[in-house]
């Protein structure tokens, strides 16, 4: 399939006003020259989260991501910085650091070039007689990094404008939670057979819960108490207040921060492209997605508290009550959008009305359209 269609089917689906709006076409989904233009124009451009500040703690710190088919190890510093680069040797372009751990210095496993936490080559075994080699001219690419609320973010885009440029009115809006502070007590990567934005979608509507969810939250889940107000340029969001059915849900009985409904209310936040998460007043957890094909998606998972809750006796008891919960709820989530990705394919696919409960969809549609196929999203928005 060529980009003509899938284009020309979002570009009319994202013209369609939020009262007569329509999904995604399947095309979108299912096309292989339509994620290439993904790759180019998102996640080649956008800024990407691969995680918390707090999981890179001390020097040598590292973890390693592949971003738009770039390999990127992302290290603390000696200095305490935490910095990002290229993860490929300067000799023979073999990737070097695997998943995640800690390092005194950079070796590459093929013949031991060996570079300093700051990306500079230390030592190269055998290279003294090679006429012209130098070690000082040999430094690993920088990639963009930066740090927002306690997460870190990498782009390939030089020009990029800062994440905190870009998410100043998200941080106005969650400024109360304190997000920066909570602690993360897991990560895990994992990868599932459905398309990047099923899931992506999946996370950031409600409407799900009561039936993808029965075995969980989903009794527990109210449609009725959730505001899906317009999104803004760099992402999407709603909110659910109500008494939450662990006591993580809703504020520390120590929690000062938190005042009136802000003390049961949750943020289900979209950071575009593909940051989702979950953030109550004890608890957080979150997603980042990358595209490993129109059929499957790459998918870092974690979770942890705020600091009062952290801080609690109880502490372990409310972590493994957490990651209970929420491994049961990505099962779930697993078992449906890899349902919808195989029903995507199916000649009788048809995208559908949307309840004015996903919201988020329709402005997350927006922005897929203004990356990929040219749609004036600044009208939309303006609009509103």
């Amino acid at each position: 399939m060529s980009l003509i269609q899938p284009n020309a089917e979002l570009l009319k689906a994202a013209e369609r006003p939020f009262e007569d709006a329509r999904a995604m076409p399947p095309s979108v989904y299912t096309s292989q020259a339509f994620l290439q233009q993904e790759l180019e124009t998102i996640f080649s451009k956008d800024w990407v989260c691969v995680g918390r500040v707090s999981s890179l703690a001390n020097p040598g710190d590292y973890l390693t991501y592949e971003l738009a088919g770039q390999p990127v190890f992302v290290i603390r510093d000696r200095e305490g910085a935490i910095k990002a680069f290229s993860n490929v040797c300067l000799h023979r372009m073999s990737t070097m650091l695997q998943g995640c751990g800690n390092t005194r210095a950079v070796v590459c496993p093929y013949h031991a070039w060996t570079y300093g936490l700051d990306g500079q080559l230390r030592g190269a075994p055998f290279m003294g007689q090679t006429t012209g080699f130098c070690k000082e001219d040999y430094k690993l690419p920088a990639i963009r990094c930066e740090e927002w609320l306690g997460w870190i973010y990498i782009t390939l885009d030089n020009d990029r404008p800062s994440v905190a440029e870009a998410l100043e009115p998200l941080r106005e809006m969650i400024a109360q939670y304190g997000m920066e502070d909570y602690v993360e007590c897991f990560r895990e990567t994992h990868v599932w057979n459905t398309n990047w934005k099923v899931l992506a979608e999946n996370f950031m509507e409600s409407y799900h819960l009561p039936v993808c969810h029965a075995a969980t939250v989903g009794g527990f889940s109210k449609l009725e108490e959730m505001e899906c107000p317009p999104g803004l340029p760099a992402f999407n969001y709603h909110w659910i207040t109500k008494e939450a059915s662990l006591a993580i849900g809703n504020a520390h009985p120590s929690n000062t921060k938190l005042q009136g409904r802000w003390r049961k209310t949750t943020g289900l936040l979209t950071l575009y492209p593909s940051h989702l998460i979950t953030l109550t007043p004890g608890y957080f957890w979150y997603l980042s997605l990358h595209p490993k094909g129109p059929d499957q998606v790459a998918m870092v998972f974690g979770g942890g508290l705020s600091p009062d809750f952290i801080n609690d006796p109880k502490a372990d008891e409310y972590i493994a009550t957490l990651k209970t919960l929420l491994d049961a709820v990505n099962e779930e989530d697993k078992g449906c959008t890899e349902k919808v990705y195989k029903g995507m394919n199916a000649n009788s696919a048809k995208a559908g009305h949307l309840s004015y409960l996903e919201r988020p969809l329709y402005d997350f549609m927006h922005y897929i359209a203004d990356r990929t196929a040219g749609f004036d999203r600044s009208t939309a928005l303006a609009a509103e």
